[in-house]
């Protein structure tokens, strides 16, 4: 079975990516077995050099990983005639598009199960300051009178969507990320980010917002579980009312999405270059915090808009995205798009911290159990 090529230096191990490029390249002189016997070209030193032996180390694991002794033992019988060559080019593309493909799958799922443990570690331990910021945004529309009363109301329901929609959204982000990155200059990695952004809260917005709706209706007193809430929703408004104010989220949430991880990405790599080493979890958790403080604050009036359309329910007090704010800012005052301003800030600053530390801790540990098993595996397997 083919791995993807990775490249872990904390572990100070690495399989070389440019064994696929010298693989092409010696199929022109004759196939795999000139692999071994590749002069060090650069150096000129015969093959003794560290560099030489380097590629050694790499083609062999090339060798040993991505094609089983039967392969092998083909490859060696075939001949070094020009006839041969379309063969072994065929079968090194063949190699490298199933690279490729598990690349992809080891991306996607590497982001999937990061993001649904970030996601579920934040949400449980900062839904209180969620439920007070919900209420302060929902005051104007008789919500629950009690502040601090039933902090949790909603928090089982909430984490059964969150789960899912933190797989998706990093399950998303991270290939796309990748496959921006390795087609963009560096001076445009933060096209890359803010892409991928967007991509991943586009498509797990079809998860978080019935999620979203269920939760600020508990929380602002609507209802006493998740399942009533969902039979109630249904019944007097349809499936449409387990969308409400879906726009309007968009609204908040793929700007929101874009600017927190690319913000989060830049700042990353412009400390990493300024200290020239590896951040330690302390600066990764301090960076997201940072990321996610700025962007709550930029996108409150957003959040106010789209709490206001989501719990309104079956009365239709707003029409739209245009008639809430119209509405809003007639009748309660332009300062009132910035209700909830600290505990949102607070919320996310302290949720980014959490987050984005989860994750990256989370990616690390599944990066170096992939890489053990690679190392520890028998030759011709993986």
């Amino acid at each position: 079975m083919a791995v993807s090529m990775l490249q872990l230096s904390r572990s100070g191990a690495h399989v070389d990516v440019e064994t696929s490029r010298s693989a092409r390249h010696c199929v022109g002189d004759g196939g795999f077995w000139n692999l071994r016997k590749r002069d060090c070209s650069l150096h000129q030193c015969g093959g003794n050099c560290g560099a030489e032996r380097q590629h050694q180390r790499s083609v062999d694991s090339f060798l040993s990983r991505f094609s089983n002794a039967d392969s092998r033992k083909r490859c060696e019988k075939l001949k070094r005639s020009p006839a041969d060559r379309p063969l072994l080019k065929f079968t090194v593309s063949s190699v490298q598009e199933t690279q490729k493909a598990a690349s992809l799958l080891h991306d996607i799922y590497v982001g999937a199960v990061a993001g649904a443990t970030a996601g579920v570690v934040v949400e449980a331990a900062l839904y209180p300051i969620d439920t007070i910021k919900t209420r302060l945004q929902a005051a104007h529309l008789g919500g629950n009178p009690s502040l601090f009363k039933g902090l949790y109301s909603g928090l089982a329901g909430n984490l059964a969507g969150v789960l899912p929609a933190s797989a998706v959204f990093v399950g998303v982000y991270e290939p796309v990320k990748r496959k921006l990155l390795s087609v963009l200059p560096d001076q445009f990695s933060s096209i890359a980010h803010l892409t991928a952004g967007v991509c991943g809260g586009g498509i797990s917005s079809l998860i978080r917002v019935p999620t979203e709706v269920v939760k600020q209706r508990m929380q602002t007193g609507q209802f006493v579980s998740p399942q009533s809430a969902v039979r109630q929703i249904v019944a007097k408004e349809g499936i449409r009312g387990l969308y409400a104010g879906f726009r309007s989220f968009l609204l908040r949430d793929l700007p929101f999405d874009a600017f927190q991880f690319c913000i989060y990405e830049q700042l990353k790599i412009s400390y990493a270059k300024r200290v020239r080493r590896e951040l330690n979890d302390t600066e990764t958790a301090f960076i997201g915090a940072i990321a996610g403080a700025m962007t709550g604050a930029v996108t409150t009036p957003l959040d106010v808009i789209k709490t206001r359309l989501m719990i309104q329910g079956p009365n239709q007090q707003y029409k739209g995205i245009q008639d809430c704010v119209v509405k809003i800012i007639r009748d309660e005052g332009a300062g009132t798009l910035f209700q909830g301003l600290g505990p949102r800030i607070l919320w996310i600053g302290v949720g980014g911290s959490i987050f984005f530390g989860a994750l990256e801790k989370t990616k690390e540990s599944m990066e170096e159990r992939s890489l053990s098993k690679i190392i520890t595996a028998p030759a011709g397997y993986v």
